[in-house]
């Protein structure tokens, strides 16, 4: 594994080896058990989209693993001006270590691992959220035991996080069900990959979607550099696409909530589902740093 592109070109050994890093680095980290174990190594952190979880995770962990973050934003860098993404990797990568990049376009990530020669992690791109996935199923292993034949149903925008919840779930052996509005659907991409698995349904009812679930999964009803788009796409989803009691109501018992975060409440979300699931949501968000030290060593250990 040289690079964390998406969950796509990644095997299911390594998603599972990932998380029981993750497991891992967790517990020595709870118990104050030192893992240096990036010491004297920098990673560069570019973020042409903004974010809370991910900065501080990122720049967290490589602390905790004995190395240094560099935050790096588009008006720090000459791709701001202009410079294409191929010499910016060139350059870079006689810099630095790693690199995390949090962006619109899937194709600078790849670009930036075919370019430079260093490992590339994506930190989230339009058409996929790997990290944050690799949180959810960590979380989702801690609180259930095991993945393998627990049911996962998505409901809303068919967006990054939706098409890295169907791959991820599905390669570690999940069944997954995901209701979005016709128009929302998930990229045709991922969509291609998920065909031949029996365990996978796209639908257009969310209470169908839910029936039986162990984990219900949400996100925002439009997306950063979606705004302009908010007051249609609320027209589309208000009063269907939403996890409420309702919905819970046909889900099995114990049915985890899972949400990426910022959780707009009322919407995608009603706000006594968010609060008596909060543990499990703000578990979910601590897992973003173990999850990432996972593959920060994975790839940057020498």
């Amino acid at each position: 594994m040289k690079h964390l592109l998406s969950l796509l070109t990644t095997t299911p050994q390594e998603i599972s080896e990932l998380l029981n890093l993750a497991d891992q680095l967790k517990y020595e980290n709870k118990n104050g058990i030192s893992h240096k174990r990036l010491k004297g190594q920098t990673l560069g952190m570019i973020f042409q989209k903004s974010s809370t979880r991910t900065r501080v995770s990122f720049e967290t962990g490589m602390y905790q693993l004995g190395g240094q973050a560099l935050f790096l934003s588009s008006r720090d860098l000459q791709i701001g001006r202009g410079e294409p993404i191929e010499d910016t990797a060139r350059v870079l990568s006689r810099y630095l270590d790693g690199i995390m990049i949090r962006t619109f376009a899937q194709s600078e990530v790849e670009n930036l691992a075919k370019y430079g020669s260093i490992p590339i992690i994506n930190g989230l791109t339009d058409f996929c959220h790997p990290c944050q996935v690799l949180a959810d199923l960590l979380t989702v292993r801690e609180y259930k035991g095991h993945l393998d034949g627990l049911k996962l149903c998505y409901i809303g925008d068919g967006n990054n996080m939706a098409n890295s919840l169907i791959v991820g779930g599905l390669k570690t052996g999940m069944r997954v069900s995901v209701a979005c509005p016709e128009g929302y659907d998930p990229d045709k991409q991922v969509l291609t990959f998920a065909k031949p698995y029996q365990g996978f349904r796209l639908l257009r009812d969310p209470m169908e979607a839910a029936a039986d679930a162990d984990v219900i999964f949400t996100d925002v009803w439009a997306s950063m550099g979606q705004e302009e788009e908010a007051a249609e796409r609320r027209k589309v989803f208000e009063g269907v696409y939403q996890v409420n009691k309702k919905l819970l109501s046909v889900a099995n018992s114990g049915c985890m909530v899972q949400h990426c975060l910022p959780a707009h409440r009322g919407e995608e979300i009603t706000a006594d589902v968010f609060e008596s699931h909060a543990q499990e949501i703000f578990d979910e968000a601590e897992n973003r740093l173990h999850a990432q030290k996972a593959v920060m060593v994975t790839l940057m250990e020498r």
